[in-house]
C-alpha cells in the first residue's frame, strides 16, 4: 500500500484530494491541526510522519520553526519543496534515522497510523525513541462518527481518478474498498489501548470535534 501513496496519491494528485473535500471534512481536517498546534510550545522540536508535500508543516510553523517532516514519496517531498520552507526528509517512519530524544513531540495525523499499512507497535515504538522523556506522540484515527461524510469524500476522490473506483460490495463501515486494491480503514480506542499496553507505556485518548480519536502516547 505505500506504493499508492508514492505512485498514486502523492505530490499534486494529493494536494487536489484536500481541494475537493466538502465543508464537514474541511472542519475536520481543521480541527485535527487546531489540535495539535494547541498540544505544541513555541519551543518544541516537532516531527511530523507521513508530510506529503507539507499541508500540516505549514500550519505548525505558526508555533515552531523548527519543525521536520518525513514521507516515504520522494514525489510528495518535492513539490512540497516547492511549496513551503521547511526541513522534509525520505524515511520510513519505522526506521528513521533520527538520535534518540530528538523531538519534544512527533505528530501522524489523518489516519497515517492506518494508512501506513504498517505494524503499529513498530510505529509508535520507532516515534517514542526520538521522542523526549516528558514528550508526546500524537497519532489520530477517524472517528466513527464521521464515517458517512468520509464515505462522500472518498467517493469524490474516486469521480475525480485520485482513487480507482469505491467497490461497494466490499465496502462496509469503517473500511473503504477500492477496485484498484486500495484499502482505507481505521483504529479503534482498543487498538490505541493495544498498542500500549505491548509497548507498556502510556496511552491518552481523546476525540476532537466529532471526527477524530487521537492517541497520545508517551
Amino acid at each position: 500500500m505505500g506504493q499508492y501513496y508514492t505512485d498514486t496519491l502523492s505530490a499534486r494528485n494529493l494536494e487536489k484530494c484536500y481541494e475537493i473535500a466538502p465543508p464537514r471534512i474541511r472542519q475536520y481536517i481543521d480541527a485535527e491541526i487546531e489540535f495539535v498546534l494547541n498540544s505544541s510550545q513555541s519551543t518544541d522540536r516537532i516531527l511530523e510522519l507521513g508530510c506529503g508535500y507539507g499541508r500540516v508543516l505549514r500550519e505548525l510553523r505558526k508555533v515552531t520553526p523548527n519543525i521536520v517532516g518525513l514521507d516515504i514519496s520522494l514525489g510528495s517531498l518535492l513539490y512540497g519543496h516547492m511549496k513551503t520552507e521547511v526541513q522534509l526528509a525520505q524515511m520510513d517512519a519505522r526506521t528513521t534515522g533520527f538520535k534518540d530524544n530528538s523531538f519534544d513531540v512527533v505528530v501522524c495525523i489523518q489516519n497515517g497510523i492506518s494508512a501506513f499499512k504498517v505494524n503499529p507497535v513498530e510505529l509508535v515504538k520507532e516515534s517514542l525513541r526520538i521522542t523526549v522523556d516528558g514528550g508526546k506522540c500524537l497519532f489520530s484515527t477517524y472517528s466513527d462518527k464521521i464515517w458517512e461524510e468520509r464515505l462522500s469524500w472518498f467517493e469524490l476522490q474516486a469521480k475525480e481518478k485520485l482513487l480507482g473506483e469505491i467497490d461497494r460490495e466490499k465496502t462496509v463501515r469503517g473500511t473503504i474498498v477500492c477496485k484498484d486494491g486500495f484499502v482505507a480503514t481505521t483504529f479503534s480506542k482498543d487498538d490505541f489501548r493495544r498498542i500500549a499496553n505491548e509497548l507498556e507505556v502510556s496511552c491518552e485518548i481523546k476525540e476532537v470535534d466529532s471526527s477524530s480519536l487521537f492517541g497520545i502516547f508517551s
